[in-house]
């Protein structure tokens, strides 16, 4: 099992024009990090030309594993024709993980405004969502890559259409990459959540929130609300309102042996919370 960090975990550096991706790679091996997952937001790593490869090896020479490449997807889409192109652009970021050297990928599948996230449309949408995740793991099985979908954006992020869904695709390189915090985005118990899908991970988020019931309006700024009402903002993971040390003892029991990231959404200084989260998991990790 190996700990690291999330690439946008670092996005507010990243946004100031502090710290570039390769800047990230090294702070996250002298952070003591052993790997980093890439996930650019509001880019693409194919815009600058040559920095797949410079990613790559600057995660080489620093000595730590570049985990898991993660993109946007959605595979609801207006008419079959946009639903194919979709299908082919997600296949053309397939290539770009390749390239980078990864095995994981991370890939979204379905968004939905929140009138439209029911029970009865997902079950409408299943079929043409689980293809789409098939095609696309077919395409990554010839790099050895397992494909995966993440348990957020409020219509994928119940732990049960989690499951569905890997159920429907039928592949053994599909699997889910699990946010231990984001099962509260629709009011889900994270230890039910996690519980429900710690054998169907291929990789594991760690995230925690401070949590607010929807009668206790924290007021404007920085916290924003779930599926149900209830108000959510990032925390430094283990100082949070979510049970870091119960989860961490269903991770350890489950025998679970890949990667871990922290994912820090706060509003201290990343490199500040991203340190203290990773130091608090070891820790917790240690004393279970």
């Amino acid at each position: 099992m190996k700990w690291g960090i999330s690439s946008n975990s670092l996005g507010q550096a990243l946004a100031a024009g502090q710290m570039t991706l390769l800047d990230m790679v090294e702070w996250t091996k002298e952070a003591g990090g052993e790997h980093i997952e890439i996930v650019p937001s509001g880019y693409k790593l194919t815009d600058t030309p040559g920095q797949v490869q410079a990613l790559r090896r600057k995660a080489e020479e620093v000595g730590i594993d570049i985990s898991n490449y993660t993109v946007a997807a959605n595979f609801v889409q207006p008419d079959e024709a946009a639903w194919e192109q979709e299908i082919l652009r997600v296949k053309g970021e397939v290539d770009v993980a390749a390239e980078l050297g990864v095995k994981l990928m991370r890939h979204d599948v379905a968004w939905r405004p929140p009138g439209e996230c029911s029970i009865v449309q997902f079950q409408e949408d299943l079929p043409k969502l689980a293809e789409a995740c098939r095609r696309i793991a077919d395409y990554a099985a010839q790099f050895g890559i397992t494909t995966s979908v993440e348990n957020h954006g409020y219509y994928m992020q119940a732990s049960e259409r989690i499951e569905s869904l890997i159920h429907a695709v039928e592949r053994s390189n599909f699997r889910t990459t699990m946010d231990t915090g984001n099962f509260i985005c629709v009011d889900e118990s994270p230890v039910k959540g996690v519980r429900n899908n710690i054998q169907l991970a291929s990789m594991i988020h760690l995230k925690d929130f401070y949590i607010r019931s929807r009668h206790r309006n924290p007021g404007a700024g920085f916290f924003f609300q779930t599926s149900g009402g209830n108000y959510l903002r990032g925390a430094i993971v283990g100082q949070g309102d979510i049970d870091i040390p119960e989860i961490l003892g269903i991770i350890k029991a489950s025998g679970y042996d890949g990667y871990i990231s922290i994912e820090f959404e706060g509003i201290e200084d990343c490199r500040t919370g991203v340190k203290a989260s990773l130091d608090n998991v070891k820790q917790i990790w240690n004393d279970l």
